[in-house]
């Protein structure tokens, strides 16, 4: 079994069905992308695999376990974590204190070890500044480490959004259109960083406009329409799929 595994997702808002009987697997050694026309449903089916939104029908399956009616923050815990489409960092934090936050949702020291400073209260404390100023490294942040969140420019924030997701010790990253409003250089960033957190040993599940992050970083795509899955493959295939192209053509022609 596939570490994420989604079984005929289906959910309907009063008679519109927004995601219709969608199934995907993604191992955590893989990038996944999902793409399509604007109000195709991605947005939507990342809300239900992360436990943002409850489903009409269908199963999700983490780790062979079913998670599908766990909350959020269960799920998170598990290590499927999730980016938005906006920024969500603190803003009259620094760039190292929005990581500790990150990492303190999980942390294993409860209020009065902290009160009493015990010996693991410290130990753990420790580890969570050394893991912080690793992810700052690894997501080249750590010369802005002392910064408010809030004045940096745009695409550090959601470089700072990646950073967040990895302080919860991630196995799988769903990211929400993170190159939205991103310069070319920062999107090649993008990318870049994407590929790093493969190596790492992290899947990444993605959904973005900005066809060259995803045919330039994903293994496998799945394409949305109107809430139906209407292809998937390689990025290749994907390309080349008559449905895919009518499907972008017609949001064209209607000013999408």
């Amino acid at each position: 079994m596939a570490d994420l595994e989604v079984n005929d997702l289906t959910v309907t808002f009063g008679g519109l069905t927004a995601v219709n009987e969608v199934s995907l697997k993604l191992d955590q050694t893989s990038v996944l992308g999902v793409i399509g026309p604007n109000g195709a449903g991605k947005t939507t089916l990342f809300n239900l695999i992360s436990g943002f939104i409850r489903p009409s029908a269908g199963e999700v399956f983490w780790d062979g376990r079913n998670i599908t009616r766990r909350k959020p923050h269960q799920i998170a815990a598990q290590g499927l974590v999730r980016t938005f489409q906006a920024n969500t960092v603190y803003g009259d934090a620094s760039v190292f204190d929005n990581i500790l936050r990150a990492q303190y949702l999980y942390a294993k020291t409860n209020l009065l070890q902290g009160i009493l400073n015990t010996r693991q209260y410290r130990q753990d404390e420790a580890g969570v500044a050394g893991k912080a100023r690793e992810i700052m490294d690894f997501m080249e942040l750590s010369d802005r480490s002392s910064e408010l969140a809030g004045s940096l420019p745009h695409g550090l924030q959601r470089k700072l959004g990646i950073a967040m997701a990895m302080a919860c010790g991630p196995k799988v990253i769903m990211l929400d259109e993170p190159a939205a409003g991103l310069s070319p250089s920062d999107s090649v960033h993008l990318r870049e960083k994407i590929k790093d957190l493969r190596e790492e040993g992290i899947g990444v599940m993605l959904v973005e406009h900005d066809m060259k992050v995803v045919m330039g970083v994903c293994d496998y795509i799945i394409v949305l329409n109107y809430g139906q899955k209407i292809a998937e493959g390689s990025p290749s295939e994907i390309q080349s799929d008559p449905s895919v192209i009518e499907a972008y053509l017609g949001a064209e022609e209607n000013g999408e």
